[in-house]
């Protein structure tokens, strides 16, 4: 149940993810809140990448645990194996402690990833829990979710997992800084919307009931100042 403390990040979307969350979270919360249109008096609280927590990110149970939330009704030892997705950052929304979950990117390579390299059985309990996913986003065994989009699909697997399969209101946030000119990162919202369009499509995803909780958030870095606290 591993937390994995990080270093200052110096480039890349974990450099810019620990700016934001540690100096900037308005901007997050500025552009976040309004899209899930919550109550008014709805506020961000960060779990991590904090400052004071060695910047650690959280996998398997940790993460569960770091955000506070009991699967009761479906585990995830029972839905996905060990050395799960790392979480770039966690954060709840209060008064409801509803959870975020956020997946950040700088540039649009950093959208692609190696397919599974997870070996049997663990392989067998993947392709099975990814096709339980699919048929929840609308879609289909045509289209594969197993491979250069993985990193993509194994985090729409766990938002399943927590609000399908244990009635978890949860929200998975894939969140795309523009302007990260250390990553030669995309200048606009619109190069970012295009390559977002291209996931979807290979991904055969549809819209829906869980793809609501599914966010794309834009964040130019030139809010964020150029120093890490």
């Amino acid at each position: 149940m591993p937390r994995i403390p990080q270093r200052k990040a110096t480039k890349g979307s974990q450099r810019w993810l620990q700016i934001l969350v540690n100096g900037h979270s308005d901007v997050f919360a500025r552009e976040f809140l309004p899209k899930i249109k919550c109550s008014p008096d709805a506020k961000i609280t960060w779990l991590s990448p904090l400052q004071e927590d060695e910047y650690a990110e959280y996998q398997d149970e940790a993460f569960l645990k770091r955000l506070g939330v009991q699967l009761s009704n479906h585990s995830l030892q029972d839905f996905w194996p060990k050395r799960g997705p790392v979480w770039d950052g966690l954060a709840v929304i209060k008064p409801t402690n509803v959870p975020i979950l956020v997946e950040a990117k700088a540039h649009i390579p950093e959208m692609y990833s190696p397919a599974s390299a997870a070996r049997e059985p663990s392989l067998t309990q993947i392709r099975e829990s990814l096709a339980l996913t699919k048929k929840a986003f609308g879609s289909t065994a045509d289209y594969d979710w197993s491979g250069p989009l993985y990193q993509y699909t194994n985090r729409l697997a766990h938002l399943y997992l927590l609000s399908e399969l244990n009635h978890v209101s949860a929200y998975l946030v894939f969140l795309c800084f523009v302007n990260a000119a250390d990553m030669d990162g995309p200048s606009s919202v619109a190069e970012w919307e295009g390559a977002l369009r291209l996931v979807r499509t290979i991904l055969g995803l549809r819209e829906g009931k869980l793809s609501r909780s599914v966010v794309h958030l834009f964040i130019d870095v030139k809010e964020l100042g150029a120093g890490c606290p």
